[in-house]
């Protein structure tokens, strides 16, 4: 099922995220709580220092979110829209391709991964 860009926007935004309550997300996520994030408003959220490095974020709306410093490597990034993302020192997985990035940074376009 497809999920509109708008349908995304209306969605209530994940409470520990925008808390920024780091500590309690971050000891979900080694305990396996919380192994995915897809489909989620997370825009403009402050998001450095949380443990996102193997989270599923495919189709989640990142428009504005500061993603600066995070590893990102183990993430899934299929169909994620990064328009105005803070992605400073960053690490993306290896196989997304930069050109994918750079058009969702600047157009807000889904990215194609995995």
């Amino acid at each position: 099922m497809y999920i509109h860009d708008d349908d995304i926007k209306r969605q209530p935004r994940n409470q520990l995220l925008y808390a920024e309550n780091r500590e309690h997300f971050n000891a979900l996520v080694a305990q396996g709580k919380i192994t995915q994030l897809h489909n989620q408003n997370l825009s403009d959220a402050d998001l450095r220092g949380f443990d996102l490095s193997n989270m599923d974020l495919s189709g989640s709306y990142m428009r504005g979110a500061n993603l600066a410093g995070l590893d990102l490597s183990g993430a899934n990034f299929s169909g994620v829209s990064l328009k105005h993302a803070k992605v400073s020192g960053c690490y993306f997985p290896k196989d997304l391709r930069a050109d994918e990035i750079r058009l969702s940074l600047d157009f807000g376009t889904r990215i194609r991964h995995r």
